[in-house]
C-alpha cells in the first residue's frame, strides 16, 4: 500500500511540471498504456496473495480513478488555453472594407430544389418534410414494400438498430404516408429531400437527395400523371417540346407502374434535352397502389392517385453539365465557384428557372 501512495506522490508531481495537451498525452500512455505503470500492476494482480488481493484491488481502483479525473481536468484546462491563445492571436480588423462582391454561391442542389419547388407551385403541389431517420413501418410497410423484398436488405440500407426499426430512409415515399395519416384528400404534394443508401461511384453517393410527388384526389388517372411531368419537364428543362416515353415497370407502392424517358441527342460534345432518338432514363412514377392508400387510411373506393420520384442531384447533372455526382459533396469552392449561383437568382417561371 505505501508503494501506492508513493507511486500517487510520483505521478501527481509529474502531472504538475506538464504545460501543454502533447506531453499530457505522452504521460497517459507512460502511466494508462498497454506497458504503463498502472497497467502493469492491474496485470500484477494475478500473482498476489488471495488475502491482499482484494485490498490492493481497491486502493489500485482508487489510485487509477484519480489519475484519470487529473487527466480530464488539465486536457480541459490546456484546451482552454489553446482557444485562449487563438483568440488573443487570430483578431479581426472590422475597419477594413467589405469585399466588393460577395463572396459565397448557392449550391446546384439548392438551386434545382427551389426550381423544382416553383415549378410544381404552379401547378398547385405544395412542399411536406420529414424526418431523415424513419422507421421501417413508413419507409417500407406502408409502401407496400414485402418483408423479403431487396431494398430491406442491409446493403441498400442503414439500419440504426439491431432490430432494423429505425433507418435512415431510403427514398422521400415515407413523406407520402406521413402526410395521408395527417391530413385528408384531396392531397397535392412534393416532397424534396436527404435520402441515403449504401452505395458509392460515379453516379451514386451513400447520401443524395430525391424529390417525391403526390396527387390524391377522385378521378384521377395516368393521363393526369403525363400531363404534370410534361409540363414539369418543359420547365425544367426550359424547352418548347419534350419527347417523352413510358416505360412499363414495377414498384411496390405503385399499380401501374412506369419508367419516364425522355429523348435526347448529342451536340458538339454536349446533351441536348428535348428532342433526338436516343432515350434517358428521368425517372419513376405510376398510380399510388391501393395497398399504401389503405395503409394511410385513405378510402380507395372514392380517392385514387399518382406519385412520382426524381433524383435531384442528378436532375442538375444532366441540366449544368456536372459529369461526377461526388463532386457535389467535395466541398471545393473552386467547383462551387464554378456550377455555383449567385444569391439573387431566384428561380421565377416568369424570366427563366436559370438565367
Amino acid at each position: 500500500m505505501n508503494n501506492l501512495t508513493t507511486l500517487e506522490q510520483e505521478i501527481f508531481a509529474k502531472f504538475s511540471q506538464l504545460e501543454s495537451k502533447e506531453s499530457l498525452e505522452k504521460l497517459k500512455i507512460e502511466i494508462l498504456g498497454k506497458k504503463g505503470t498502472l497497467s502493469k500492476l492491474f496485470q500484477d494482480l494475478a500473482t498476489i496473495d488471495k488475502e491482499k488481493k482484494k485490498e490492493f484491488a481497491s486502493q489500485l481502483n482508487i489510485l487509477k480513478t484519480r489519475v484519470l479525473e487529473q487527466f480530464s481536468i488539465l486536457h480541459t484546462k490546456f484546451e482552454q488555453e489553446e482557444i485562449q491563445k487563438k483568440l488573443e492571436n487570430q483578431t479581426i480588423d472590422i475597419s477594413l472594407s467589405a469585399p466588393t462582391k460577395p463572396q459565397g454561391k448557392i449550391h446546384p442542389v439548392s438551386q434545382v430544389i427551389d426550381e423544382l419547388t416553383c415549378i410544381f407551385a404552379e401547378l398547385g403541389f405544395s412542399v411536406a418534410e420529414g424526418p431523415d431517420i424513419e422507421n421501417q413501418y413508413n419507409n417500407f410497410t406502408a409502401l407496400n414494400t414485402p418483408p423479403n423484398h431487396p431494398a430491406r436488405d442491409m446493403h441498400d440500407t442503414f439500419y440504426l438498430d439491431e432490430q432494423k426499426e429505425l433507418l435512415m430512409r431510403t427514398h422521400t415515399s415515407p413523406v407520402q404516408i406521413r402526410t395521408m395519416l395527417n391530413e385528408k384528400p384531396p392531397l397535392k404534394i412534393i416532397a424534396p429531400g436527404r435520402t441515403y443508401r449504401c452505395d458509392s461511384d460515379q453516379t451514386h453517393t451513400p447520401m443524395f437527395h430525391q424529390l417525391e410527388g403526390l396527387y390524391v384526389d377522385q378521378n384521377i388517372t395516368m393521363a393526369d400523371l403525363r400531363g404534370c411531368l410534361d409540363y414539369f419537364l418543359k420547365k425544367f428543362f426550359e424547352v418548347d417540346q419534350i419527347k417523352m416515353r413510358f416505360r412499363p415497370s414495377h414498384f411496390p407502392f405503385t399499380e401501374p407502374s412506369a419508367e419516364v424517358d425522355i429523348g435526347y441527342e448529342i451536340k458538339n460534345g454536349k446533351i441536348t434535352i428535348g428532342q433526338g432518338d436516343q432515350w434517358l432514363e428521368i425517372l419513376g412514377c405510376g398510380m399510388v397502389h391501393p395497398n399504401v392508400l389503405k395503409n394511410a387510411k385513405v378510402d380507395t373506393k372514392k380517392y385514387q392517385g399518382y406519385a412520382f420520384g426524381v433524383g435531384i442531384d442528378r436532375l442538375a447533372m444532366l441540366k449544368y453539365g456536372i459529369n461526377d455526382l461526388r463532386s457535389f459533396f467535395d466541398s471545393d469552392v473552386r467547383w462551387l465557384k464554378h456550377f455555383g449561383f449567385n444569391a439573387n437568382d431566384v428561380p421565377t417561371n416568369y424570366r427563366g428557372l436559370s438565367k
